[in-house]
């Protein structure tokens, strides 16, 4: 039951904090730095859900190694991301990468 009071309240404070920005609309003004902030928040929350789940996937210690397949599909990713700039063909080369040297490489 606790579970579900914390999972209502989140929803609680998620809905205030955007229905409080979008009825105030225009009228709050940030400063440059602030906007500037906010700008790397995403790249922020995303890195610490990933980084986690790449280099210790079994909640122990750092797997660093290439038996870990969501490390070497991370690393590859990031290769493919970085040369073509696509988001499909980064998604999908991460993904089959992942399964392929899942099933047969570190099985």
């Amino acid at each position: 039951m606790t579970g579900i009071w914390m999972i209502v309240g989140m929803a609680l404070v998620t809905y205030l904090v955007k229905a409080t920005v979008l009825i105030l609309g225009d009228r709050v003004r940030f400063a440059p730095i602030v906007k500037t902030a906010l700008g790397f928040v995403p790249v922020t929350v995303l890195t610490a859900i990933v980084v986690p789940i790449v280099v210790a996937p079994h909640h122990g210690d750092a797997e660093l190694s290439w038996r870990n397949p969501q490390l070497v599909a991370a690393l590859g990713t990031a290769v493919v991301g970085f040369s073509t700039r696509h988001a499909l063909a980064t998604i999908a080369f991460g993904l089959a990468l992942f399964f392929a040297w899942h099933m047969w490489v570190a099985p």
